[in-house]
């Protein structure tokens, strides 16, 4: 083999190795953000549930009258 050739064929091998990696760190950034997906859903739906549950807790609490320094009900 001439030194053309073998320096093209070492040349191939690196570049072969560097696609095998960006395949390799694709795949994980991929599952990374399939992952991270899937909890954005989850915690938005979650504060979706929580703000409902705060406007039926504001809904269903008593109306205060007055400027709020009444007294207790046990005074």
């Amino acid at each position: 083999m001439n030194r053309q050739a073998s320096g093209d064929a070492e040349r191939l091998d690196e570049l072969e190795s560097r696609l095998a990696f960006q395949d390799d760190l694709i795949e994980s950034l991929n599952e990374v953000v399939a992952r991270q997906d899937r909890e954005i859903a989850m915690l938005v739906k979650r504060v979706a549930d929580l703000s409902d549950r705060v406007e039926q807790i504001a809904s269903d609490a008593p109306v205060a009258s007055g400027d709020g320094h009444e007294l207790p009900p046990h005074y």
